[in-house]
């Protein structure tokens, strides 16, 4: 189709595709609010470094041991309705985490939370499937990753605000004021486009024919989509090099407000504005090279398998200049280093977001998905603990640093050497449910 044809067709899937960037970015409030709160949090329960890197992983035991089953769930119940009881229970969690009373509270809240929103991100991957052909995948899944790390730029400034000057738990509570005006807003305007009342036949033909992901469940069954996955070469590329993006992404989501304050000697307010600073290039380069420009060459003609996976890589790459930051002790040059590294990996993230899409048979997307998130999300876990001893242990984030550098070479590799063509893997044979 010409690009004056499409431009005719009406455009209501880009109106979805902001509904799901809106979500995971309040999703995402939810998530940075404690690191923002970290300070106030260790002065009043008298926690340690290393407490601290449970209290902030404690999210992600729950979030990255749902992953599995929630894509699966997905693929049989559709987006539609788990995400609905997601949002609303998500709400309910944070408001929760406000009222915590001490450690092992507010670490059971978190728990809770990470449950809640275990389905986000991988419904919003099987929902860019259905609504948007492939030509146009690579913007529409920058959106929803891109409002991950822009939560970061309006997010951590807005909480502490807050936080600053109401406290903690107003900083919690205001974000789960934010939860249920989403949970609203999907409830009222999110369906699946063959249960939209507002997607025209023009569209809707538009969308299928530029190979949009086929709605309905896998004729195999969820559990033996599951196993015929784990057996792909292709889906352990993909989830190795995705978990050692997660694991330098998440290392900055939960410390990288606490680094500026106790090895850049910052007070919370200023730390928030100078996090704003690399999450807001990340956000652009997100946008940017791992939306346009993907779809800008793709549509120039240009090997579909090869403009993905050279941004792939090349992010993963320049995330490496992490290890700059551990050379400095100035906190323009630390995060100059970290906005470079920032970058490259948020280039690379909505690449690997929309992968399963490409690569699924039909009913599993959402499988894969939950596969790459759970081992991406283990890193959640991990990454905090380690750089919550390591920095108990040395009193410096610089080994914390170079340790996230020797996790990003694995990622390069398994991208490079495993994950192969961007190719549909083959259909299971049917099996009885």
């Amino acid at each position: 189709m010409s690009t004056q044809s499409a431009a005719r067709i009406p455009r209501l899937r880009w109106g979805i595709g902001v509904l799901l960037g809106v979500g995971i970015l309040i999703n995402y409030f939810d998530r940075v609010s404690l690191s923002v709160a970290a300070p106030q949090l260790e002065r009043e329960f008298g926690l340690s470094a290393d407490q601290l890197g449970w209290l902030l992983s404690g999210f992600f035991w729950s979030y990255a041991l749902l992953q599995i089953p929630v894509g699966m769930i997905l693929d049989r119940f559709g987006v539609t309705t788990i995400n609905r009881i997601s949002t609303f229970l998500w709400a309910v969690a944070c408001g929760a985490t406000a009222f915590a009373t001490g450690f092992a509270a507010l670490f059971t809240a978190r728990i809770a939370l990470g449950a809640a929103e275990a389905p986000g991100f991988p419904a919003s991957a099987k929902a860019t499937g259905y609504w948007f052909p492939r030509r146009e995948r690579a913007m529409a899944t920058a959106i929803f990753d891109a409002a991950a790390k822009f939560s970061n730029v309006i997010g951590v400034p807005l909480v502490a605000l807050v936080v600053v000057n109401f406290g903690w738990r107003w900083g919690f509570g205001v974000t789960a004021v934010l939860s249920l005006l989403y949970f609203l807003a999907f409830f009222i305007f999110y369906r699946d486009p063959s249960a939209h009342p507002r997607l025209s036949a023009e569209e809707r033909e538009y969308i299928r024919a530029g190979g949009a992901t086929p709605e309905g469940a896998s004729d195999s069954g969820e559990f033996a989509m599951l196993g015929y996955l784990l057996k792909s070469w292709k889906v352990w590329g993909l989830t190795i090099g995705f978990s050692a993006y997660g694991y330098t992404f998440y290392l900055f989501l939960t410390w990288l407000p606490d680094y500026l304050v106790k090895s850049m000697h910052m007070g919370i307010l200023k730390s928030a504005g100078f996090t704003a600073i690399p999450w807001t290039f990340a956000t652009i380069a997100d946008l940017v090279v791992g939306g346009w420009l993907i779809d800008h060459l793709i549509a120039r003609g240009y090997d579909e398998t090869l403009v993905r996976k050279t941004v792939l890589v090349a992010g993963m790459v320049l995330g490496l200049a992490v290890i700059g930051a551990t050379f400095t002790t100035d906190p323009r040059w630390a995060v100059v280093w970290i906005s470079i590294a920032l970058s490259g990996l948020a280039a690379a993230a909505p690449v690997g977001w929309s992968i399963p899409s490409l690569i699924a048979p039909r009913g599993g997307t959402a499988t894969i998905g939950g596969i790459m998130n759970f081992f991406n999300n283990l890193m959640g876990v991990v990454a905090p603990i380690v750089t919550g001893y390591i920095v108990a242990s040395t009193q410096s984030f610089s080994a914390a640093f170079f340790a996230a550098a020797i996790v990003l070479l694995i990622g390069i590799a398994a991208y490079v050497f495993m994950l192969g063509r961007l190719d549909p893997i083959a259909e299971p044979a049917a099996s009885g449910r």
